[in-house]
């Protein structure tokens, strides 16, 4: 479980509002990128707080719901299929993230990126590999950004029910890669992933 300490220590007279950024989807095949900025009070224990990838989907969905009840703000924000094939998806991931930050009412002084790299934004950074496993409103900020992206997963499981979508949430799992060669590309794939057709 995270405590409070880490994003507490980025605080001072100038930096009084933190907020976490994560997002989720950068590695599938299919939809779109989606990013979490996320701003928790002082000294808050979300019991079972942890990186999105480190718990069960059940308990993530739990941590969602609390998340949202107890941030004193938080906003999604999502980079579409077009724009991933357009920028690519690493600066898709960061569009991503700037429409999550800039979706805040409350303006943060400082973000708290999860990995090494933060491009075009207008506030304060600072980049933390493995973020989600030291900072609680990073860790906040994963899960928002994963529930909601696999919530969209099972959308797309309705209207595209021979991919399995549920179930693998766009990744190029077998399952999913013989299903795009058995009934072909959809509109929520991404082209530029899917250089192993040419390769066939």
């Amino acid at each position: 479980m995270l405590d409070y300490s880490f994003d507490l220590s980025k605080k001072d007279e100038n930096t009084k509002i933190v907020c976490g950024v994560d997002e989720a989807g950068r590695g599938p095949l299919a939809g779109p990128v989606v990013a979490a900025a996320c701003v928790l009070p002082d000294g808050v224990i979300i019991e079972g707080l942890n990186d999105s990838k480190k718990l069960s989907e059940k308990k993530r969905e739990k941590l969602f719901d609390e998340i949202i009840e107890i941030a004193i703000d938080y906003s999604i924000g999502f980079a579409t299929i077009e724009e991933i094939e357009e920028i690519n998806i690493l600066n898709a991931a960061m569009l991503a993230m700037n429409r999550a930050i800039d979706g805040l009412k409350t303006k943060p002084d400082l973000a708290l990126i999860d990995g090494n790299t933060a491009r075009g934004f207008t506030i304060n950074t600072l980049t933390v590999v493995g973020g989600d496993a030291i900072s609680p409103s990073i860790a906040a900020a994963s899960i928002l950004a994963k529930v909601t992206r696999d919530r969209m997963c099972y959308e797309f499981d309705k209207e595209y029910p021979e991919y399995g979508f549920a179930k693998h949430k766009g990744y190029g799992t077998k399952v999913h890669i013989d299903a795009i060669k058995a009934y072909g590309v959809t509109p929520i794939h991404r082209p530029s992933f899917l250089k192993f057709l040419k390769n066939d």
